[in-house]
């Protein structure tokens, strides 16, 4: 298989092999007009199997969200077809607007303009509680 190397872009890394999809549908990359490959099941020495992701547009990716569905993932920002800058993602301390509250009585059900805020309860577990009302947040 022969996938083109980015001349500018982004490459996201060690994502859990058959994860990407669901990393591509919470960046919304379906709604870019750039290049996007998604590379699935790769041999990797680290992981054994992992998934890819390479967009060829130099965007602004929620780092956030990536941290939250993949914790240990790679950012490889690319220009001039060099990596120029590497980050390892981790669970962020705080969520916005990444995911929702389920509590039919917390204030966001009713005040649908504030913002859904999650923090990082329990690094170890992967515990996100709601800022408002401290429902714990659904697995993602």
């Amino acid at each position: 298989m022969n996938i083109d190397s980015i001349h500018n872009g982004v490459v996201i890394d060690h994502i859990t092999a058959g994860h990407c999809f669901d990393l591509y549908e919470m960046l919304h990359l379906g709604e870019l007009d750039y290049p996007v490959a998604l590379i699935k099941n790769v041999e990797s020495k680290k992981m054994g199997r992992k998934d890819i992701i390479k967009v060829d547009a130099d965007i602004e990716l929620n780092l956030d969200v990536i941290g939250y569905a993949e914790p240990g993932a790679t950012v490889n920002i690319i220009k001039d077809e060099k990596l120029v800058e590497k980050k390892v993602l981790e669970l962020p301390e705080k969520l916005t607007n990444v995911i929702k509250c389920k509590n039919p009585r917390c204030i966001t059900s009713t005040e649908q303009e504030l913002p859904h805020i999650f923090k990082l309860t329990d690094r170890e577990n992967k515990v996100y509680r709601c800022a408002y009302c401290e429902t714990k947040a659904q697995e993602n």
